[in-house]
């Protein structure tokens, strides 16, 4: 019996169906890709490594204590800086943009100034946006020719107790 051999048929890949693939997955790959923004850029100086605490040499920066104390319903009554001045009338946010620049300007030196932190006291029940005005306050202004004064950088928090 004699078999017949015959030439081994040349098998054919349908490209078309695989690159069809190949294309909805790197679409879907480049919808679901989410780039991530940096958050904030936090100006944070961690202090140099030391044998002991005694050899710290760093001068501490300037600090100003803002108090935001609350009136009825959530409304400010009195700001208070450094714990010796008090603001109380209608133009208190522009009065304490004015003890800031004068701070700032006895400071003498634009590279300290640069680092004077202010630290915020927020009463419990106070309202956001009073606290917003306040930190507006501080950051700069802007002046008559439409530029911008910058003023403070670093703003820390103090823990809020409630009923304070």
């Amino acid at each position: 019996m004699r078999m017949e051999v015959s030439d081994p048929e040349e098998i054919k890949l349908n490209m078309t169906a695989m690159i069809d693939i190949v294309f909805q997955l790197l679409v879907f790959f480049i919808m679901t890709f989410k780039i991530v923004a940096m958050e904030g850029d936090f100006n944070i100086k961690m202090p140099l490594a030391s044998e002991s605490a005694d050899s710290l040499d760093v001068e501490l920066p300037d600090l100003i204590t803002v108090r935001l104390l609350a009136g009825e319903n959530g409304n400010i009554a009195s700001i208070v800086v450094d714990d010796n001045e008090t603001l109380n009338e209608i133009t208190m946010y522009q009065e304490l943009t004015r003890i800031v620049e004068e701070r700032l300007a006895g400071e003498g030196d634009p590279e300290k100034a640069s680092e004077t932190e202010v630290e915020f006291e927020i009463a419990y029940n106070l309202k956001y946006s009073y606290t917003v005005k306040a930190i507006e306050a501080v950051s700069g202004r802007i002046q008559q020719d439409g530029s911008v004064k910058k003023l403070i950088q670093k703003v820390k928090f103090k823990d809020a107790k409630k009923g304070s």
